[in-house]
């Protein structure tokens, strides 16, 4: 909270530019580049964008989602790291199972995963989202086994297998003494009570979505610009902000996504936020498969040497109109930073020029934070 109120102001310094051709000046102030502040994802996502770019294959992508119940989300919140951990090696154990089953699709597959912590309303909905390409590696390594054309894995296998693999590491952690319990949760640290609380969620029907394929690369790096580096509420839905009040739009799923506005009191919204702030250091975009770090390029190379090659006419290329989509979905996040490009005048258009540096007052000094 301390970044994000101190972000674009004097807290952290800035500069002073001057326009080259009329003489107009103004003062840009510098970003607090914390992960979670609505203002400064913008860089950070087009970076990670043109990184991933090189890694697309000419495959249908599909989309998973994996969401954890509402009586689980209340026990990752007082255990964030180790719960979300846990979200991440249930849903890619999952995924990877039933891929390399024969019945399905008998192949390694790949995938990168994204955590988000919120619903529509701030309120705690742990999910990840899963972007995985339409097939992998034969066991052997030397054919790409394609999925049948417009269908990934089934729904309700994953759903069961991912409940299965995710409470069996839910109940090793906890006898392990990994998990912590407070407020109305304390008796959950009896092994009983724990079984007892877990016991109704076995029989539940857990939340896996595997969406239609997207039309193409293209369409990925679209879901990639909106999703990966997402804060839990950006400032174009806020509406009305007041001493008494913080008023922000929401979609109604359960209405056709019917746009709707939310009034809460200023302490609400602001505990709301704060619910998903991540632990320090912990990754919330991740890679796995043959898209891991530690092999993918050598991965990526053997896969587009056994794919099919396809006439020049029919690659699929980011062209200028998609770039230009990627940057005007992030225009409400893009940062003023110590590193950022020349700016144009707003009076005249001409460039202007750094003529004095502002520093920042030593106590307002922060640390910037790994925002993957």
């Amino acid at each position: 909270m301390v970044a994000i109120e101190a972000c674009r102001t004097a807290a952290l310094g800035g500069h002073v530019h001057r326009c080259r051709k009329c003489g107009f000046t103004e003062i840009s102030y510098c970003s607090c580049r914390d992960r979670h502040c609505p203002k400064c994802q913008g860089a950070a996502a087009r970076e990670w964008l043109a990184a991933r770019q090189v890694d697309l294959l000419e495959v249908e992508y599909f989309h998973v989602v994996f969401t954890l119940p509402q009586e689980i989300a209340a026990l990752a919140y007082q255990n964030k790291a180790v719960v979300y951990d846990m979200l991440f090696a249930a849903a890619v154990e999952t995924l990877k199972t039933i891929a390399g089953d024969p019945k399905h699709l008998g192949a390694e597959i790949g995938l990168t995963a994204v955590l988000h912590t919120w619903g529509q309303t701030l309120t705690h909905h742990p999910h990840v989202h899963c972007i995985v390409p339409g097939g992998g590696l034969s066991p052997d390594g030397k054919r790409w086994i394609a999925c049948r054309a417009g269908y990934f894995l089934p729904e309700r296998v994953l759903s069961r297998v991912f409940r299965g693999v995710f409470l069996k590491k839910l109940l090793a952690a906890h006898r392990a003494r990994r998990l912590s319990f407070f407020s109305n949760l304390v008796d959950l640290a009896n092994p009983s009570a724990f079984a007892a609380y877990l016991a109704p969620l076995r029989s539940l029907n857990w939340v896996v979505d595997a969406k239609r394929p997207f039309a193409g690369p293209e369409q990925v790096l679209r879901y990639f610009s909106r999703y990966t580096h997402r804060v839990a509420i950006s400032n174009h839905r806020l509406v009305d902000v007041t001493d008494d009040h913080v008023t922000f739009t929401w979609k109604d799923y359960r209405h056709e996504a019917r746009i709707a506005r939310m009034r809460l009191v200023p302490s609400e919204f602001i505990r709301r936020f704060l619910l998903h702030v991540l632990p320090d250091g912990f990754r919330r975009i991740r890679h796995y498969g043959f898209l891991a770090n530690g092999h993918r390029q050598s991965k990526l190379a053997c896969i587009r040497q056994l794919l099919p090659a396809r006439p020049a006419q029919e690659a699929s290329t980011v062209n200028p109109g998609d770039a230009t989509m990627i940057e005007h979905a992030h225009a409400e996040t893009i940062s003023i930073d110590d590193d950022a490009s020349e700016p144009i005048c707003p009076k005249c258009g001409g460039s202007m020029e750094i003529v004095e540096r502002l520093p920042a007052p030593h106590r307002h000094r922060m640390r910037r934070i790994d925002t993957s």
